[in-house]
């Protein structure tokens, strides 16, 4: 790696593990990982503990801002499992925007996004036998500009499906590709913001 500053991470987030190093919960954490972090890492754009997939980490604290509060919205893309078959109005639904509640109670209407029904991946990592879902379901790819909290999992539950499985599989151009489910790969700061889509950052 380049002699930088600031170092960067990306690791696929398995099932039952929160994006943090330290919990009052006994969950499943960062520093539970079989790779030495530097001081000062943390999770940028957190998956929740039932969430999956391509987790941001960094030394860099700008990265949050440069990422989230940029005046160019940058995409996400998520991997989706809900119960039941999705129709075509309910895909049409989530593609031109739903009520959601937010933070303080306040309904809000998601903005347009790229929704589309997929096959199952035939290299999807499977999760243990007891977390598995069986019977009728649908696979979506869920691509958003914004991130309310739940937001992925709110809007499906709003035209009546609930989410049973969720894997972020990129950020711009970053992308979780053939990484495992627990493993780590480091980046160059230059390549790290350039899939990223982010000039600013000097």
């Amino acid at each position: 790696m380049t002699d930088t500053k600031y170092r960067y991470f990306i690791i696929n987030k398995p099932y039952n593990m929160v994006s943090q190093f330290v919990s009052t919960h006994n969950v499943g954490l960062l520093g539970d990982l079989a790779y030495d972090f530097p001081e000062g890492t943390h999770a940028i754009g957190r998956l929740d503990n039932n969430s999956e997939g391509l987790l941001i980490l960094t030394t860099n604290k700008k990265v949050t801002k440069l990422l989230f509060s940029s005046v160019v919205a940058h995409k996400r893309t998520y991997l989706v499992q809900v119960k039941k078959e999705v129709s075509p109005e309910s895909l049409h639904k989530l593609q031109t925007g739903v009520s959601i509640f937010v933070k303080g109670a306040v309904d809000y209407i998601t903005t347009p996004c790229e929704v589309a029904i997929v096959t199952k991946p035939a290299n999807l990592f499977e999760l243990p036998e007891e977390k598995i879902i069986y019977g009728q379901h649908t696979w979506l790819l869920i691509t958003l500009t914004e991130g309310k909290f739940h937001q992925v999992r709110k809007m499906v539950d709003a035209v009546g499906h609930r989410c049973t499985r969720l894997i972020r599989i990129s950020i711009e151009d970053l992308l979780l590709g053939d990484l495992q489910p627990g493993c780590i790969q480091e980046l160059e700061e230059a390549d790290f913001f350039k899939k990223l889509r982010i000039a600013d950052w000097k």
